[in-house]
């Protein structure tokens, strides 16, 4: 039974920071990307995408910081 009078259930921060980590590697089937668009909120996925930015940002610093000095 769904508490929103039947209509698409929504997901959890988790679950949309798993479709985002997953679309930053571009390999998203068809049938997820289609589920994500009825369920994920678009606020996460904004959120989701400025942390995986960030994170990768940081990564891409740290292993440059490695290889010069």
């Amino acid at each position: 039974m769904s508490d929103n009078g039947g209509g698409p259930r929504k997901s959890t921060f988790g679950q949309s920071m798993r479709a985002v980590f997953w679309s930053f590697f571009g390999v998203r089937k068809r049938r997820d990307l289609e589920a994500d668009a009825e369920q994920l909120n678009p606020l996460h996925l904004i959120a989701g995408g400025l942390i995986g930015a960030a994170i990768l940002i940081g990564v891409l610093i740290l292993i440059v910081r490695l290889v010069v000095g």
